[in-house]
């Protein structure tokens, strides 16, 4: 995984240093609507709110809204764009990089050599272009959001914290067979296609359409393992949302915390949800282009060594 990073950041370092820093900045506002939510809640609890101050705190949270969404498409396009970028560049070193050594032996067959180039580099350059800000916007909005319920009120954002730590481990869990599985596709695929371009004759047939079938028996594995993960993940956070009201309103009761908190707890706990299933689908394509980008390198013709 540290071999794909190093190549990213060979190729797009100082663009990526630029998504990044708005990265950290839409992190920075994520619980700044939450903080709102909590003094417009408590306000009107409270009796005291006048229309002033109710429209005041709205102007405020709409514009933390718009700001944040405004760096949000502001990302989005960069990262688009630099993906798009080594897509081609991804592109056009397969092609000319094995087009050149087609005369050698051992060459790249043309049935793997169009696959790498029409799917595989293609879901490489996508997942290049926002491999290192989306992990950090995500990862910071989980910081500033916990922080955020941790500060109003500990022992809500205990729980927060405790709804996250069992959902890493499952994915660390299940992840690794998932691996497997897609390196496994990816090889029965490249030697399907490759195939097809020989002469066919009932033999080859045959073999190609029983790689169909392997594929199609490995991916229905693949859905297996991540419809079982989906589930109970999001069994944890159910479980989580409940604890967190039933936590939040026996404090109310005793006097110990306000409902604005509470509310803001909960919608903080919504908020959490998005950014951890990112993270954990991250992981995953991370996993999975990692064993892609191997299988690209192992592809390529090796430097020649100068005589």
């Amino acid at each position: 995984m540290l071999q794909l990073y190093i190549a990213i950041w060979r190729v797009s370092g100082r663009r990526q240093l630029v998504l990044i820093t708005l990265s950290i900045a839409i992190a920075a506002l994520a619980a700044l609507p939450l903080k709102f939510q909590q003094e417009i809640v408590n306000t009107l609890t409270d009796g005291e709110a006048t229309a002033e101050t109710l429209f005041l705190l709205g102007a405020g949270m709409m514009g933390a809204i718009l700001l944040s969404l405004a760096l949000k498409w502001l990302m989005g396009l960069r990262s688009g764009v630099l993906g798009e970028d080594i897509i081609r560049l991804l592109r056009q070193r397969l092609y000319r990089d094995t087009n050149r050594d087609q005369q050698e032996p051992g060459a790249i067959q043309t049935g793997t050599l169009t696959t790498a180039i029409s799917a595989e580099a293609e879901e490489l350059g996508k997942f290049a272009g926002s491999a290192y800000s989306e992990p950090v916007v995500q990862i910071g909005t989980l910081i500033s959001v916990i922080g955020f319920i941790a500060s109003t009120q500990p022992g809500l954002g205990a729980i927060a914290l405790a709804m996250i730590a069992p959902q890493v481990l499952l994915v660390l869990f299940t992840q690794g067979r998932i691996n497997t599985l897609v390196a496994s596709r990816v090889h029965i695929l490249r030697q399907a296609t490759s195939q097809i371009g020989a002469d066919e004759t009932n033999v080859i047939v045959q073999a190609v359409l029983e790689e169909f079938d392997e594929i199609f028996e490995t991916r229905r594995r693949m859905f297996v393992w991540k419809l079982s993960t989906k589930f109970l993940l999001s069994t944890i956070n159910g479980a989580g949302t409940v604890a967190v009201l039933m936590l939040g309103g026996w404090m109310v009761l005793q006097g110990r915390t306000d409902v604005g908190t509470v509310v803001a707890a909960t919608l903080g706990l919504a908020r959490l949800q998005s950014p951890t299933a990112f993270l954990i689908a991250f992981y995953r394509q991370v996993s999975a282009n990692r064993v892609k980008f191997e299988l690209l390198r192992d592809i390529l013709p090796l430097p020649k060594k100068p005589r």
